[in-house]
């Protein structure tokens, strides 16, 4: 495990000597664009485990993606050996279709101090809701991004994070009421506290979301991708591609529906993803949004 085979895989060629908010936000967004938000694991016969060597292989080596865990959890191992003050957070998110958080903390965050402000480095979380920029830790003040407001509020030592949307059009009328397309142009996404965690308090979950009937994760197949003027997404044969900011106060997302023989072309193409064994997409129609 080393930083140079990581830096290869995500492009960045910037400083390695500044712990500064300027090189963080730089190493951040080399990252979200090159690796993957996915659990394609889940779908073609392998086991998602989060012994960070695991991790570093199937990343940087194997050049694939990985879900909060495994993303965050290598972002927060390069900063800290970069010399950052890091630690672990965990979420638990919001579900639109049952209005409620979820009971149980499932989403790990990085938090770094930098010249005594906090901030929340967040790199697995995909689609329109992935943040570009590192979010100060700061209660009630919009943090304007490329993808929309972000916006943390706390209550009772409990911090929300929320995000408002632009308009969106849609030239395939077929999928204007997708059920992937989000519907409200304010949307919670999770919530936490400042308690540190340990990969280790993510195992129970990590067997969960790759096992449940009742997790997301089994009912459908997803790899998302940042781009540099938006993200692309494949979710079961459905691939989507949104442009931030097409029009004034406007994004534009464009869908194809993909046969089998086109999923793993695509995957190569534009997610620069190829697998080792077989992928059975997978969409049971659920609250997974863009």
């Amino acid at each position: 495990m080393n930083l140079e085979d990581y830096f290869a895989r995500t492009g960045y060629k910037g400083s390695l000597e500044k712990q500064d908010l300027e090189t963080l936000t730089d190493i951040f967004q080399h990252h979200i664009r090159a690796v993957p938000f996915e659990n394609l694991s889940i779908h073609c016969g392998e086991k998602i485990t989060l012994e960070l060597e695991h991790v570093y292989n199937k990343i940087v080596q194997r050049k694939r993606g990985g879900w909060c865990m495994e993303n965050n959890q290598l972002l927060g191992w390069v900063l800290k050996r970069l010399g950052y003050d890091t630690s672990f957070l965990g979420a638990y998110v919001f579900n639109p279709h049952q209005n409620a958080y979820a009971t149980i903390m499932t989403h790990l965050l990085v938090k770094v101090v930098i010249d005594g402000k906090a901030y929340i480095v967040d790199g697995g979380f995909g689609v329109s809701y992935q943040m570009w920029q590192p979010m100060e830790l700061v209660s009630g003040k919009d943090q304007p991004q490329a993808p929309g407001i972000f916006r943390f509020t706390e209550k009772n030592a409990i911090w929300y994070l929320e995000k408002m949307r632009r308009k969106q059009y849609i030239p395939n009328k077929n999928f204007s009421n997708s059920d992937l397309l989000e519907k409200k142009e304010c949307r919670k996404v999770y919530m936490f506290s400042l308690e540190p965690r340990t990969v280790e308090d993510f195992c129970f979950q990590c067997t969960y979301l790759q096992t449940s009937p009742d997790s997301l994760f089994t009912k459908k197949s997803i790899c998302t991708l940042q781009t540099t003027d938006g993200f692309r997404a494949l979710i079961g044969w459905t691939l989507t591609e949104t442009t931030y900011n097409y029009r004034e106060n406007m994004d534009l997302v464009e869908f194809v529906t993909l046969e089998d023989e086109e999923v793993e072309k695509t995957l190569k193409e534009k997610f620069n993803i190829t697998l080792d064994r077989k992928l059975v997409p997978i969409n049971i129609k659920g609250f997974y949004t863009i």
